[in-house]
């Protein structure tokens, strides 16, 4: 008996192996771990991909519209994937004349997806068949014996729903990113660099329309009537905002400032209820507005944090923790640690936990297994730490606010002021990370009469509508009901990798703005919200095997079919405008003679630099250090914009030789150029002293001063 487990990182498959036996061997092939142990006669491997290890390609590349799709090993399709050829060979290589299967990927879509192409086309058809499934929401011991000595049959449905979405995903994304690709070459005999989604790009349309209701917002003026009370007492008068400046002056005079009557004392309680668990949108949430980690790096550190098994799998949507998850042995191992066992005995008996609507059928809210790590990076501690407070959180007691709302009479006006205080700590005990609202009540009742310091009128005007931030953005997709718990972090990171969107405040620049406004205008069905809703809707129904995976991605392809067909019919335009747009956002400011300073591409040196607008009247360029951008702040001394560059980032000036006196430093010629013949000059940058050619900006060969020595070197000893 031969029996084949595979997992979906090499950190579950060692998790995996261990949970099942008590000394199972670690063996290698290339740089490939996998482990094996034999128990009553029966010999088990546990292998590991490394996430996806197959890809959607079209069968024909030359083809002009890509639908016909296949599933090919990633490292056939990405040259940079090719360690996952080892992990591919790895499965082949010893499932072979394995009789038992089992599949113990995560359980989710992807999950379920990338362990069933393994098991399809790495251990062979009949492998599909007959395999089991393991499912588990924690890298625990007992959790994976559990799911091992209780597995459940595959979830085909799970499987179609998951290859339905790569196949969407895919002939959006790429068909529609070549159509408009073709349509910029086509009109202006460019190329650049374009990405639409079925996802992205309803996305990116959300953040424009922010945008355009940011721009077009006219502030209104409005005054507040103040009053300043002895006892650091500020009190509003009740009509709030005023927009009528005669209003507001009128008012002010009816203050008379001899003192300030008290009407009326009002203390009432109120409950704040014990948090909700977390799920994955609350914990991206409260992780970036706590330590300001981006969605995509909270949701990183809570993956990592759950495959070295100190957390729960953290891509669910539950608000739910069943009793199955075990909350007096958690806390029991919890208590190991000198400052957690101070808050757990303080948990009031029996333990019962503060659970919200939202449910996920796979898996509970992310919580603590009660393994107490040994070493965490700073970062990772914080999340962790964060989750196991919010868990301890959820099981306490509801706190006991008092607010003291209390009205007075200034002259003829009325005017008031409130005060909150906490009556009963509660569940706040237990969550470090709440503000608390502990203000101070002053000693009044009804009739007493406060000194008056003054009363002013302070003149404010409306905002506009806020940003979004990468939190409220996931937030936003959420309610639209766009993308899923486990993309959304990633589309907003690929918005800010094509350089559609920038900054912590998101804005759109004008390239993404355009693209939203030109889709709009000749294909809008691509910007719909509505019909990413509707997808989404269908992918889910053939999870509940409502819909066919081939019924949802025959419709799909006859809505991208209509797409392309109207980019095609409006291609010039489309071409047209979108290539102005992106000129205009590679300008990043003036140069010295008048012309833009533009963001260029060499592919000769597969760099970007900066050059004038006017070249070639202007020869002006500037290189760019390696993950260098430019900042919006200018050069105090030339104008030119400054630059952010290396690790830990700096700061400097566009030119490098600014503050430098050019005559003060001499050149010297060190040799040749091997690429033009012309002179090799030594030269100084913002790294130090380096060669470069005389020939530069049209030739860019530059070589460090110990290349130049060590071939100097190896020429004399020859």
């Amino acid at each position: 008996m031969h029996e084949v487990i595979i997992c979906e990182k090499p950190k579950s498959s060692e998790k995996i192996a261990q949970a099942l036996s008590p000394n199972p061997e670690k063996k290698k092939y290339k740089k490939v771990a996998y482990w094996e142990f034999e128990k009553d006669g029966k010999k088990t491997t546990v292998l590991s991909a490394v996430g996806h290890l197959y890809s959607l390609v079209p069968l024909n590349p030359k083809e002009e519209q890509f639908f016909d799709l296949a599933w090919m090993p990633l490292y056939d399709v990405d040259k940079k994937k090719a360690y996952v050829k080892d992990y591919v060979n790895a499965i082949k290589k010893f499932s072979k004349g394995a009789n038992k299967f089992i599949h113990a990927c995560d359980y989710d879509i992807e999950g379920t997806l990338i362990g069933y192409n393994a098991l399809k086309y790495g251990c062979g058809d009949s492998s599909v068949n007959n395999a089991l499934r393991m499912k588990f929401s924690t890298l625990t011991k007992e959790d994976v014996l559990n799911a091992y000595e209780n597995p459940i049959d595959l979830d085909i449905n799970q499987v179609d729903s998951g290859i339905a979405r790569h196949v969407l995903d895919f002939i959006f994304g790429v068909n529609i990113s070549k159509s408009l690709m073709k349509s910029v070459r086509e009109s202006t005999k460019r190329f650049i660099k374009l990405s639409a989604g079925r996802v992205q790009t309803p996305t990116l349309a959300i953040l424009v329309d922010r945008e355009k209701e940011i721009r077009a917002f006219v502030p209104v003026p409005y005054w507040m009537i103040k009053a300043f009370l002895e006892g650091d007492i500020v009190a509003d008068h009740k009509k709030g905002k005023i927009f009528d400046k005669k209003v507001a002056e009128a008012t002010l005079a009816n203050c008379e400032e001899n003192g300030a009557l008290v009407e009326n004392v009002d203390i009432k309680q109120s409950v704040k209820q014990a948090p909700f668990p977390f799920d994955l949108g609350s914990l991206q949430s409260e992780s970036y507005s706590l330590f300001g980690f981006s969605p995509k790096r909270t949701q990183q550190i809570a993956q990592s944090l759950y495959t070295e098994g100190y957390t729960s799998y953290p891509r669910t949507s539950s608000q739910k923790l069943p009793k199955s998850i075990g909350f007096e042995k958690i806390f029991k191992q919890l208590s190991g640690d000198s400052v957690f066992v101070k808050q757990i005995k303080k948990l009031p008996k029996p333990l019962k936990p503060n659970e919200g609507k939202k449910t996920d059928e796979a898996h509970p809210s992310i919580h603590p297994t009660g393994v107490l790590p040994k070493t965490l990076s700073k970062d990772d501690l914080k999340v962790y730490e964060l989750i196991v407070y919010r868990f301890i959180s959820v099981f306490g007691e509801n706190a006991t606010m008092e607010s003291m709302k209390t009205e007075l009479k200034i002259g003829n006006e009325d005017f008031s002021f409130r005060r909150k205080r906490v009556a009963y700590m509660g569940w706040l005990e237990h969550y470090p990370f709440r503000k608390i609202e502990n203000e101070e009540f002053p000693n009044i009742k009804k009739g007493y009469l406060i000194k008056v310091d003054k009363v002013v009128s302070e003149e404010k005007e409306t905002k506009a509508p806020a940003r979004y931030n990468e939190a409220s953005l996931i937030r936003e997709l959420e309610k639209r009901g766009l993308g899923t718990k486990s993309t959304r972090a990633d589309i907003v990171a690929i918005l800010y990798n094509r350089k559609y969107i920038e900054g912590k405040q998101i804005t759109v620049n004008q390239l993404g703005e355009h693209i939203i406004d030109t889709l709009r205008k000749y294909c809008e069905q691509i910007t719909s919200e509505e019909l990413t809703q509707q997808f989404e809707n269908e992918l889910q129904e053939i999870m509940d095997d409502k819909i066919t995976k081939d019924d949802v991605i025959y419709k799909a392809k006859t809505e991208v079919v209509s797409i392309l067909e109207d980019i095609e019919k409006n291609k010039l335009k489309i071409g047209q405008q979108i290539y102005e747009a992106y000129q205009e956002s590679r300008i990043i400011g003036v140069c010295k003679c008048g012309g833009n300073l533009v963001l260029k591409y060499s592919p000769r040196n597969k760099s970007t630099f900066v050059g004038c607008s006017k070249y070639p009247d202007c020869k002006a360029t500037y290189s760019l250090p390696r993950g260098a951008s430019v900042l919006k702040t200018k050069c105090e001394k030339c104008t030119l914009p400054m630059i952010s560059y290396g690790k830990p980032r700096q700061r400097a000036c566009l030119d490098p030789k600014c503050g430098k006196d050019e005559k003060e430093t001499p050149k010297e010629v060190v040799g040749k150029c091997p690429e033009c013949g012309k002179e090799l000059l030594k030269r100084s940058g913002r790294y130090g002293e380096f060669i470069g050619c005389s020939g530069f900006p049209k030739c860019r060969f530059t070589q460090s001063l110990e290349e130049k020595e060590e071939k100097e070197e190896k020429t004399a000893s020859n």
